[in-house]
């Protein structure tokens, strides 16, 4: 999926509310369709083996920043609210106007700087660190944090700021301490971020499971007559029974399967429509991201077949050039090849593969390590990515395969089973 997760929730929420996009969210129904519209009521939670995170994982997460601090002449690195707080930290806290940082030093132990009258509510989440500066309603989080930086024996150099510190944090920190050089922190929270443990692999695999299982949950469902959002609404379910989050499920029927992220124009299920689900959930914070694409009720026509199959080549290319010591950009170059030579794109172009083949994935739907055309970062073990080429036709139909791998020592490993036909989605 080409979104940044977060972004798709939102739209999500607005179509829901306004009805307007369809493919995304919950539909209104009348009360025989409504009945089909419930995941099976033999699913059952699939997360209570599920081990989180550890508190001393995150430690060792801390200590490597901080060689990296060291190593890039780096003295401090400043998380705002949001993924990589929570994940060096375990803290999930709501980005609110009031300020609220984590401040990591090359050297010495974490501080925060909080609300005041969240101070002790603050206190409670704190594993790492234990060092907070409360700020009262009339004072400036600003020079707290300056001061923050002076207390652990920072007078000059370079301050990280994480990519999502966002910017009115950024101009208070700098008018407040103009002696420091504010600099991107992405040299030492992308090299943490982009290699997944033994842990966090294990928990993409869960909500992977799950995904799987929801959108075979949805995949029964199918009825003539259904909108998207009656689909939409059963992965949803199945995923909220099976893992307490109900995630995101993007559905598209015929033409509308051509546009990647949906459209305004309402669609009813018919015999003979290709049926494209792109679906996701989370577990412990890890995510999930799986598209299929299959015909309802009808034997695929020629057409049908001949660009299923096509895409089916297209992203076992991408597989087979996915291995350690080779750029992102081979495996975009490789699934994209294969469509441009059965004279689609070039490129970009309409018909054809209009998105990079792939994304990083991890506690964000969207993380780094995209696979597109100008990214050298060089594929290693840990990594997990999506690899995702869709062949997209404006007025016919679209189709997308879509798995996330891990990279292991003997290149990449799917966490879901691959589609063997189109008959087949799972193997």
């Amino acid at each position: 999926m080409s979104l940044k997760r977060r972004d798709f929730i939102n739209i999500s929420a607005m179509a829901a509310a306004t009805g307007l996009v369809s493919g995304i969210g919950s539909c209104n129904t009348n009360e025989k369709q409504e009945a089909k519209n419930t995941p099976d009521n033999n699913l059952q939670s699939m997360i209570a083996d599920v081990k989180p995170v550890s508190m001393e994982e995150r430690k060792t997460r801390v200590e490597k920043a901080q060689r990296l601090m060291s190593e890039q002449k780096i003295e401090a690195l400043i998380l705002d609210s949001g993924t990589s707080l929570e994940y060096f930290t375990g803290i999930n806290w709501w980005p609110s106007e009031r300020t609220m940082v984590a401040i990591i030093p090359a050297k010495g132990s974490v501080r925060y700087v909080c609300p005041g009258f969240e101070e002790d509510r603050f206190r409670e989440l704190i594993s790492i660190g234990k060092e907070v500066y409360a700020w009262q309603e009339d004072e400036s989080p600003y020079k707290l944090i300056a001061g923050a930086l002076k207390d652990a024996g920072i007078a000059s150099g370079n301050i990280g700021m994480e990519e999502r510190l966002r910017f009115f944090i950024f101009d208070g920190v700098r008018k407040e301490a103009p002696h420091l050089n504010f600099v991107s922190a992405d040299p030492v929270t992308v090299p943490c971020r982009i290699i997944k443990s033994a842990a966090e692999i294990s928990l993409m695999q869960k909500a992977s499971d799950i995904t799987v299982a929801a959108i075979k949950e949805g995949i029964k469902g199918l009825t003539e007559g259904m909108s998207p959002g009656d689909v939409a609404a059963i992965i949803e379910g199945a995923q909220q029974t099976m893992s307490n989050d109900s995630g995101f499920a993007l559905v598209l029927f015929g033409e509308a399967s051509a546009f990647p992220h949906g459209t305004t124009k309402p669609q009813k299920l018919k015999k003979g429509d290709m049926v494209l689900m792109d679906c996701g959930c989370s577990v412990e914070g890890y995510q999930s991201d799986i598209t299929r694409t299959i015909v309802f009720g009808a034997e695929p026509t020629k057409r049908q077949l001949e660009i299923w199959n096509l895409e089916q080549r297209s992203q076992l290319a991408g597989f087979a050039a996915a291995k350690n010591g080779v750029a992102c950009e081979e495996v975009d170059a490789a699934a994209r090849k294969v469509i441009t030579d059965a004279g689609f794109g070039p490129g970009y172009k309409l018909p054809g593969l209009p998105h990079r083949t792939g994304h990083g994935i991890g506690m964000d739907g969207h993380e780094w390590g995209n696979m597109v055309k100008g990214n050298k970062r060089l594929l290693e073990p840990g990594m997990c990515f999506s690899i995702e080429p869709t062949i997209a036709i404006p007025g016919e139909f679209g189709v997308r395969h879509e798995d996330c791998v891990y990279m292991t020592t003997d290149g990449p490993k799917s966490f879901s089973p691959l589609s063997k036909s189109i008959t087949e989605p799972f193997g």
